[in-house]
């Protein structure tokens, strides 16, 4: 194994290039409204399921990354992780990074802090489409489960739970309907323009 290929990302010498829509300037909030800011990406398919995107968090301060991803044989070539590796890892590192900034901001003593998630997904990709179905999707659970060791009260642990959960804006996402939306540009004209939420 030690000779092969395998990519995650490095850091990107510019941001995502978009060309249907502007990348919005941070701008600072005001008390008692909420900052808001983008995560923005430009993504691009190459050799059989192999993906490059450049990714951008449009907070000053953040720099943009660009991110491989790829499939597993024999529709990839398992060069990078695949896509729902990288929707896991940001919901679970999301919910850690709430945790940490709160414990450290309240001065919570915590001896370890450890996450282990389990997500849930479910295809008929692979076993369906050669019988004239088409492809579907979908997610049965995300199932969360934060492990700390503290001195302090069994309450004030269970509040931070409760105030990173609250906080972390990819549980949210999971939690909530938000509104979304997706175009299809086919050959530089619009063809598909939907939305919910």
């Amino acid at each position: 194994m030690a000779d092969k290929f395998f990519h995650v990302g490095e850091l990107s010498d510019q941001q995502p290039q978009t060309t249907q829509y502007q990348i919005s300037p941070f701008s600072k909030a005001r008390h008692p409204e909420p900052y808001r800011f983008e995560v923005n990406l430009v993504a691009e398919s190459g050799k059989m399921q192999s993906k490059t995107g450049v990714v951008s968090v449009n907070i000053p301060g953040f720099s943009p990354i660009t991110l491989y991803c790829d499939e597993q044989p024999p529709v990839g070539e398992d060069t990078a992780p695949p896509p729902l590796a990288f929707f896991a890892a940001g919901i679970g590192f999301c919910l850690m990074t709430h945790l940490t900034d709160i414990l450290n901001a309240r001065n919570i003593r915590v001896d370890s802090l450890k996450l282990e998630q389990r997500i849930v997904f479910r295809t008929n990709l692979g076993h369906m489409r050669e019988h004239g179905y088409m492809t579907e999707g979908g997610c049965d659970v995300v199932e969360t489960h934060v492990l700390i060791d503290s001195p302090e009260p069994e309450e004030r642990i269970k509040d931070l739970l409760n105030e990173a959960e609250n906080g972390c804006m990819a549980h949210y996402a999971l939690r909530n309907p938000i509104p979304w939306s997706t175009r299809l540009i086919y050959n530089g004209h619009e063809v598909i323009s939907r939305s919910g939420g």
